[in-house]
């Protein structure tokens, strides 16, 4: 649908273009934002590598897995009625970490599996379980200490200070998440 809905709007632009006589700004359009697009990829597949290399640093010190010690008791009290020793809940901790450390490549699997490991021990049936469903909300409105993929952004539109934006980034995740979770709890 979405592949239906992205080429109608090509040829919607194109049509207009040829009609109002502007087909000639158009292509060269197409051509420049080719450019920008491969330019901003490099920029931004260059910005992943290092935070990914500084992320597997983190990991192999250990820090993602303090991280994960730290979270768990927070998390006993978002998705109650897990066991101490859930296995579940252990890959939400890993879940939360890797989110919080910005590593979204990682968080992605640990996520899955942490659903597939709530299904197992809540058995909801046909419906998601609340803790089915504040898993999604919190991956959805996950919390970034290091926004690494909007920095790289900004950067390669000539900010100065990319990383000015933290505060207000994890102000408003914070923010975020909170009014999911209660949306949420009150759905339910």
């Amino acid at each position: 649908m979405i592949g239906i809905l992205l080429s109608s709007m090509i040829f919607a632009a194109v049509v207009c273009a040829i009609l109002l006589g502007n087909a000639q700004e158009v292509c060269a359009a197409a051509v420049t934002s080719g450019e920008e697009a491969v330019s901003l990829c490099m920029t931004l597949a260059g910005a992943m590598a290092v935070w990914g290399g500084v992320m597997k640093i983190a990991e192999r010190s250990g820090l993602t897995e303090k991280l994960t010690r730290a979270v768990r008791p927070v998390l006993k009290l978002i998705f109650r009625g897990l066991k101490k020793d859930s296995k579940a809940l252990g890959a939400i901790a890993l879940n939360t970490a890797a989110n919080l450390l910005g590593l979204g490549n990682a968080a992605t699997p640990l996520g899955i599996e942490a659903m597939k490991l709530l299904e197992e021990e809540e058995q909801p049936g046909e419906r998601a379980s609340l803790n089915m469903i504040k898993l999604a909300v919190m991956n959805a409105c996950s919390i970034e200490i290091i926004p690494a993929t909007v920095a790289a952004l900004r950067a390669e539109a000539g900010s100065r200070a990319p990383m000015d934006i933290l505060p207000c980034v994890i102000a408003v995740s914070v923010c975020s998440l909170i009014v999911a979770l209660v949306v949420a709890e009150i759905g339910k």
